[in-house]
């Protein structure tokens, strides 16, 4: 039996028609039925990807985590 792994972010095609084209990087927090939405637009998958394995982008997802945490 798995034990419980904490959600991790992922990149995805911007659901929103104004940014349509467009991908963004959301992150599951437990206890919320929808994910955050961080970071701004990207243009491409890859750039998404990017910036989520970045030390700017893990820095953001823990801060995210540390703050939902907190409540």
């Amino acid at each position: 039996m798995k034990k419980y792994q904490k959600p991790t972010a992922y990149a995805v095609e911007t659901k929103d028609q104004r940014f349509a084209g467009t991908f963004e990087v959301l992150v599951p927090v437990p206890d919320r039925v929808k994910p955050h939405r961080i970071a701004g637009q990207f243009p491409t998958m890859q750039a998404a990807e990017g910036w989520l394995h970045s030390d700017e982008g893990q820095d953001a997802i823990a801060e995210l985590f540390a703050k939902e945490k907190g409540r």
